[in-house]
């Protein structure tokens, strides 16, 4: 809170400031009735939305106001804590996948690229498109986003929130990582098998499981052999998942029951939080 309220205090206060000024209006800047609900109230009942998922209604009695007040407090810090980017040490932060793999091909790291799904409530009968929230792998109503860490399972950057009838290879096509990568021939980036076709379109900077040699009455000693290549580079990859994890941590991104078109700024808020911890932690302990 120290930190957030310097950083993201003045930025809500310009907005609000040009909201004001934006309208026609019959009293001057700054008059009328005052905020019930400070700034530091307000980035409060943001951040317990987000780590712990408290509704609304919850928090609108723990701050003594209407419920209307907490929605339109989170629908303004939500989006500036979204915009922070991620943290990779206190003079450089990520906020697109163009700054991610320059920074992997600058400091000669290593990334990691897997696919996060988030359930969401079902979209209203009638409703266009409403089977695209359904996940082909979990057969539920669900939203996906591609997360990036590094080999120390960092999180790096997360993508918008798309509906999960997307594969994770024509997403990351469409986030443009095939065009990114033409550029920097010194970055690497490990994956799981539902990338494989990217290492081709990428040179090799893209690494993924092997093909099988024989889909079917393989002999022993191909699938020992498969199966070797397939486990060495699954002790790195592993870390993504526990990237992952961390962010699920925050239970607006265990199961998200608001509104869908809220999911890339929630991903991105945790995100950003998430990667200022890590490296805050990181930090604390290399000085002790």
């Amino acid at each position: 809170m120290a930190e957030l309220v310097p950083e993201i205090g003045p930025l809500w206060q310009e907005r609000h400031q040009a909201r004001l000024a934006a309208r026609p209006r019959k009293r001057a800047v700054g008059t009328g009735a005052k905020h019930r609900l400070v700034f530091v109230d307000r980035l409060l009942a943001t951040l317990v939305r987000l780590r712990h998922g408290v509704t609304h209604d919850v928090l609108a009695c723990w701050f003594g106001v209407d419920r209307s007040t907490i929605t339109r407090a989170i629908g303004e810090v939500r989006p500036l804590l979204a915009e922070r980017g991620c943290t990779v040490n206190p003079d450089v932060r990520l906020r697109s996948l163009a700054d991610v793999v320059n920074h992997l091909g600058a400091s000669g790291t290593t990334g990691i690229v897997d696919g996060t799904e988030i359930g969401v409530r079902r979209p209203a009968v009638g409703r266009k498109d409403r089977d695209k929230f359904i996940s082909g792998k979990n057969k539920q109503n669900t939203v996906k986003s591609m997360v990036v860490t590094d080999g120390e399972g960092s999180v790096l950057w997360c993508s918008p929130a798309r509906p999960a009838s997307c594969a994770d290879i024509t997403h990351a096509r469409q986030l443009g990582l095939v065009r990114l990568l033409a550029g920097e021939p010194a970055v690497r980036i490990l994956t799981d098998a539902g990338y494989q076709g990217l290492g081709a379109q990428t040179g090799g900077r893209v690494v993924t499981p092997p093909h099988r040699k024989f889909k079917k009455n393989a002999p022993d000693w191909d699938e020992e052999m498969h199966e070797r290549q397939r486990k060495a580079p699954s002790s790195r990859r592993i870390r993504v998942e526990h990237g992952i994890a961390h962010r699920k941590n925050w239970r607006a991104l265990a199961r998200h029951l608001g509104c869908r078109e809220h999911m890339s700024d929630t991903i991105h808020a945790v995100a950003g939080l998430l990667s200022h911890q890590q490296t805050a932690d990181l930090t604390s302990t290399r000085q002790s």
